[in-house]
């Protein structure tokens, strides 16, 4: 009995199973889709993955003779994609990949037996396969009643899966926090031992699946799996780094802990999730004790930033993320240097320096509010509220998203009588300050407060 949830990708998947038949090729139905219709979880726009006895050749044919359109950069792996009516299908020949010691890249064998092929996937839970058009469910690892018993399983030994793709040991990060399955001993011994073989894997790999975990709806049991089974090392060595008392003396909560609950608590967002993975990097090399054993990380933000700035750049991640990620770690503390309130001026101020991040960082700031005390958390929740209050009604009388001087380059240059050059710059600087502090001026305000800087500057500062 197909379960009605998989109802609506059938229809695509029966007219394609019939023309692999047609060519003598058998069709299944694998992986995710399957899992999720288990589950409950099946988007009607998922994507589909099929699994074929046909070499990747006559997929290719068959996939021309039906689809919108095809793409065959993977044919070498035996998978060709197409698109059909807006859904993306990708269909690969069984097969059997493992990497060699010290390759980044998998050996692939094609096979002509199904079992071969779910035998060398992940984990157990995506090891089904149902068989079309016929729709009998294939299960010979016992995925169905590990999804049933919230287990983490490999179909082959854990260590011999690792072996053939480290990347696993990191994609069981996604599965213990996005499915709430447990791992057995086995799989927590494997990855503890093997956990330098992820070092094979292209960073570009690693990124991906960092992302993956982090947009999970509660990512916090995914990342104590890196962190407890000493994954994070080979790839983000300062997450365990965090486990460091904020007060010794008081015994209040690791920096770990308090950086997994404010990834949990910012909205599944990826480069929010990943600045508030990184916020707080810079407390270890930025700890210092005072009296009494109190203790500090003065601008741990900015250090913080710098680190960020490196580990992106070593996960391979594009530069508008490494950007935006750093600066909201920069950023993070900015809301608390307002503790007296919210003048116009600090309200700009905290707007130009956000410019097009204000809403990932006031995100940011709410989440990295971990505290236990109620009226503490309260008052922090208050003052947000009043901060987001105070930009609404600013920006009905300002234009705070282009905030700049009232007067231009050109307009300094020609009021001054000066060429282009550094004293421009300093003439724009101080006028673009004044607004911040006052609000807009007019044109004959500006040109008056420019004479009146214009005055105060020495000769040798004139030129």
């Amino acid at each position: 009995m197909v379960p009605e949830r998989l109802r609506p990708v059938l229809d695509v998947a029966d007219e394609l199973a019939r023309l692999f038949e047609a060519a003598g090729a058998q069709l299944y139905l694998v992986g995710g889709v399957v899992r999720d219709a288990l589950l409950d979880q099946l988007s009607p726009e998922s994507d589909l993955d099929f699994t074929t006895d046909a070499l990747p050749s006559v997929t290719e044919q068959v996939l021309s003779s039906w689809a919108d359109s095809i793409w065959t950069q993977g044919k070498r792996f035996g998978t060709i994609g197409a698109m059909k009516g807006g859904r993306r299908v990708e269909v690969t020949t069984h097969r059997a990949e493992e990497y060699e010691p010290g390759s980044r890249k998998p050996e692939v064998a094609f096979s002509t037996a199904l079992e071969a092929d779910l035998s060398r996937r992940d984990f157990t839970v995506n090891a089904m396969a149902l068989s079309l058009p016929d729709l009998q469910l294939v299960d010979p690892f016992g995925g169905v009643d590990d999804l049933a018993a919230r287990r983490l399983r490999t179909p082959l030994p854990a260590e011999l899966s690792f072996m053939d793709d480290p990347l696993r040991m990191l994609r069981a990060a996604r599965f213990i926090a996005g499915y709430g399955l447990q791992p057995g001993p086995e799989l927590l011994e494997a990855v503890t031992r093997l956990r330098g073989r992820l070092d094979i894997v292209s960073d570009e790999r690693v990124r991906d699946e960092l992302d993956k975990l982090l947009v999970v709806p509660d990512p916090s049991e995914g990342l104590w799996f890196l962190v407890n089974t000493g994954l994070a090392e080979e790839f983000i060595p300062e997450l365990p780094a965090l486990a460091l008392e904020q007060d010794p003396v008081h015994r209040h909560k690791d920096v770990l802990a308090h950086t997994i609950a404010v990834v949990q608590r910012a909205r599944p967002d990826r480069v929010v999730r990943l600045a508030a993975l990184f916020h707080d990097i810079g407390k270890p090399k930025t700890r210092s004790f005072g009296p009494g054993g109190t203790v500090s990380f003065h601008h741990h933000e900015l250090v913080g930033a710098r680190m960020t700035r490196d580990r992106m750049r070593a996960l391979r991640y594009p530069v508008e993320d490494i950007e935006r990620v750093s600066k909201l770690v920069e950023l993070h503390l900015r809301f608390h240097t307002y503790a007296m309130g919210w003048t116009d001026s600090a309200v700009r101020r905290y707007v130009r320096d956000a410019g097009d991040l204000l809403e990932d960082l006031n995100e940011l700031t709410r989440a990295d509010c971990t505290t236990r005390n109620p009226l503490r958390a309260q008052a922090l929740s208050q003052r947000m509220d009043e901060l987001e209050a105070r930009v609404a009604e600013l920006r009905q009388r300002e234009e705070l998203a282009a905030i700049r001087p009232d007067l231009d380059g050109r307009e300094v240059m020609s009021h001054l009588g000066i060429p282009p050059g550094r004293v421009v710059g300093r003439a724009l600087a101080h006028l673009l300050e004044l607004r911040l502090d006052e609000g807009p001026h007019s044109y004959e305000d500006a040109v008056r407060l420019l004479d009146e800087w214009w005055a105060r500057q020495p000769e040798s500062a004139r030129e």
